[in-house]
């Protein structure tokens, strides 16, 4: 099977195992990784995803920012999804939301210089980059998959960046942590970690005050979702041509505030 046919599967029906991982409360994984500045990769996986993904800049809304993905000219694209050894690879694609939130902040430093920032599921760690770039003060990405945290290592690297701390666990329903903003892309694919996204980020914003950013190209999980009552239109970008055709006919993508009408209440 052709890796289209593989990211189809990733697209509406492998999604479940990572909804799940999310959903439960340890993130689906038997221990939590934290990675910093200086921390060694293991050579092993470091030279099969060099190996296996292509640094590319193109096709996608932010050229500024260089990433290891997976394309057409890769092995993986054709080869059979099950000899990938590592899971489903979710961080090896640069979802519409992540593009579009990415090329917000570096358009509009404003949102995050001197703010501290979480990237809330973070992949291939796009946005993170695009706040490091745009001057936040501190930045933290989060994804469930520790593959994931080491392949946004290599992604600093090829943009010349000093790693941010990664946090490789499920902070969803976890405590509120002191952030200035939270960004958070193409989430929205299950609706029962939708509602828990919803209820962290309206606790996040009730007793933080943070802001929250929230990138989707308008799939039917998130438009239909209770929280979509509750967002603030910021911007929507025409979507490249090959992002179009990775995500069979999307040709947008928006940046919305969360603005819960009631955020005191309890969560």
């Amino acid at each position: 099977m052709a890796f289209g046919g593989w990211k189809q599967l990733l697209l509406l029906g492998r999604q479940n195992t990572f909804a799940k991982a999310w959903r439960s409360r340890r993130g689906g994984w038997k221990r939590c990784c934290h990675w910093s500045a200086g921390k060694s990769l293991d050579p092993e996986v470091k030279a099969f995803l060099e190996e296996n993904t292509e640094v590319t800049n193109s096709g996608h809304l932010t050229p500024e920012i260089r990433l290891r993905l997976l394309t057409p000219r890769c092995r993986f694209w054709r080869e059979k999804p099950d000899l990938w050894p590592y899971g489903d690879p979710f961080w090896a694609i640069y979802w519409p939301g992540g593009q579009a939130l990415s090329r917000y902040i570096l358009d509009n430093p404003r949102v995050v210089k001197g703010r501290s920032v979480l990237d809330l599921g973070s992949g291939c760690g796009a946005t993170a980059i695009a706040a490091v770039m745009s001057g936040a003060s501190q930045v933290l990405a989060n994804d469930i998959d520790p593959i994931a945290g080491m392949a946004m290592i290599l992604n600093c690297e090829l943009n010349h960046l000093n790693p941010f701390p990664i946090t490789i666990k499920n902070i969803i329903n976890s405590e509120v942590g002191n952030w200035d903003l939270i960004v958070l892309g193409d989430m929205f694919y299950d609706e029962q970690l939708a509602d828990g996204l919803h209820h962290w980020l309206r606790k996040c914003i009730r007793i933080q005050r943070t802001e929250v950013l929230i990138g989707d190209p308008g799939r039917h999980q998130f438009l239909s979702h209770s929280i979509h009552s509750q967002l603030h239109k910021v911007i929507e970008y025409s979507l490249p041509e090959y992002t179009r055709q990775e995500n069979y006919g999307l040709t947008s993508s928006i940046v919305w505030s969360y603005q819960p009408s009631n955020s005191s209440e309890d969560c």
